[in-house]
C-alpha cells in the first residue's frame, strides 16, 4: 500500500498545532464529503482526509507516527512503538527494521485495531471502536444554519400565505442558489424569525442538516402601519362628520366595519377597534385617528357655505395661544 503522508494529505506543516490540524480537516471535509461534493474522486479523498485526521488530531497516535520519519519505506533509522524489536523480521509492532516494513495499513491495524487504516463501510467505520463520546459528538456534529430575508405583502402577514424564498446555500464545494416554498403563518410579525429545520447545509461529517432561518420583512402599506401586532390607519372625516358625529365605514385587514364617530370629535383623536389588528393570541388592535378635511371653496355656493359658517360660529382656534 503506497505510504500517505499524513500532514501534505491535510495541507499542514509537521509542526502545525491541533487547532491548526482541526481547521484544515474541517475545511477538506466540508469540501470532499460525498454527500455534498461534485468532485469526481470525492469519497477517495474524504477517506484519506478522514485517516489523516483521526491519526494526528491523537497526541499519542501523531507521535507514534512521527517516529517513522519521512522516508520510512526507505529503511531510514525510527523509534520503534514500545514492545516492537530491531530485528529482520516482522516485530510486535507490525514492522522490520530491515526495510520491509511490510503494508503502512498494518501498523494502524496493530497500534489501534483492525481496520483502523483501511476497509471503510462508510467514511468513519475503521475508527467507530476507538473513538467513543469524542466519535460521537464528532459525527453528529449538525451542518451550519443558512439565513435568507423574505419580503411579503401586509395582507399575506395578516391572512397567511405561501410564498418562495430564494438563498445561497454557502460553505459546500459550490455555492448554490436554492428556491424553497415557505408557508407564512397568518399572523406573523416584522422582523420575526421562520425556522424550517433540516433545510440549510449538510453536515460534513454525516450528521444532522443544519436549519433555514427566514427572517420576514413585511413592505410598507400605503394606508395601514403597524406597531407589533397592533395596526394604525389615519381616517380622514368632513368638519361636519367630527362636528355633529356620524357613522362612517372604514377598512380593516379583515374587510371594512362600521366606525361611531363621536360628535365634537377634533382632528388627532384616536379611536380604537378592539381585536381588529394582526391575528394572535391575543389579536392586535386597530387604531383610528381622525383627520378634519376641509371640502374645496370653489364654486361661490361654497364660497357662501363657509362664510355663513363663520357668522355662525364666535370661535377663535387660536385662543389657547394668546396667552403666550
Amino acid at each position: 500500500m503506497e505510504y500517505q503522508d499524513y500532514y501534505k494529505t491535510l495541507g499542514v506543516n509537521r509542526d502545525a498545532s491541533a487547532d491548526e490540524i482541526k481547521k484544515a480537516y474541517r475545511r477538506l471535509a466540508r469540501r470532499y464529503h460525498p454527500d455534498v461534493s461534485e468532485e469526481p474522486d470525492a469519497e477517495a479523498q474524504f477517506k484519506r482526509i478522514a485517516e489523516a485526521y483521526e491519526v494526528l488530531k491523537d497526541p499519542e497516535k501523531r507521535k507514534l507516527y512521527d517516529q517513522l520519519g519521512e522516508n520510512w519505506q526507505a529503511g531510514q533509522e525510527y523509534s520503534p512503538p514500545p514492545g516492537g524489536q530491531r530485528t529482520g523480521s516482522r516485530t510486535a509492532s507490525g514492522f522490520s527494521s530491515s526495510g520491509d516494513f511490510g503494508d503502512f495499513s498494518d501498523f494502524f491495524e496493530s497500534i489501534f485495531g483492525r481496520g483502523a487504516a483501511g476497509g471503510f463501510s462508510d467514511p468513519f467505520s475503521g475508527f467507530r471502536q476507538q473513538q467513543g463520546p469524542d466519535w460521537d459528538r464528532h459525527q453528529n456534529a449538525q451542518g451550519r444554519d443558512v439565513s435568507a430575508e423574505l419580503e411579503v405583502d401586509l395582507e399575506d402577514a395578516y391572512k397567511g400565505a405561501t410564498r418562495t424564498v430564494s438563498f445561497n446555500a454557502t460553505g459546500q464545494a459550490q455555492s448554490r442558489r436554492r428556491e424553497l416554498k415557505v408557508k407564512i403563518p397568518a399572523g406573523v410579525t416584522d422582523g420575526q424569525r421562520i425556522r424550517l429545520k433540516g433545510q440549510g447545509e449538510a453536515s460534513p461529517v454525516g450528521g444532522e442538516n443544519g436549519d433555514l432561518l427566514i427572517r420576514i420583512l413585511i413592505k410598507p402599506h400605503r394606508h395601514f402601519q403597524l406597531d407589533g401586532k397592533d395596526v394604525h390607519l389615519t381616517l380622514p372625516v368632513a368638519p361636519w362628520e367630527a362636528a355633529l358625529g356620524a357613522t362612517v365605514a372604514v377598512p380593516t385587514l379583515g374587510g371594512k366595519v362600521e366606525l361611531n364617530i363621536p360628535a365634537e370629535s377634533q382632528s388627532q383623536k384616536r379611536l380604537r377597534l378592539k381585536g381588529r389588528g394582526m391575528p394572535g393570541k391575543p389579536p392586535g388592535d386597530q387604531y383610528v385617528n381622525l383627520v378634519i378635511v376641509n371640502p374645496p371653496a370653489k364654486t361661490q355656493e361654497a364660497k357662501a357655505a363657509f362664510e355663513s359658517f363663520r357668522e355662525a360660529f364666535d370661535f377663535d382656534p387660536r385662543a389657547n395661544l394668546r396667552s403666550h
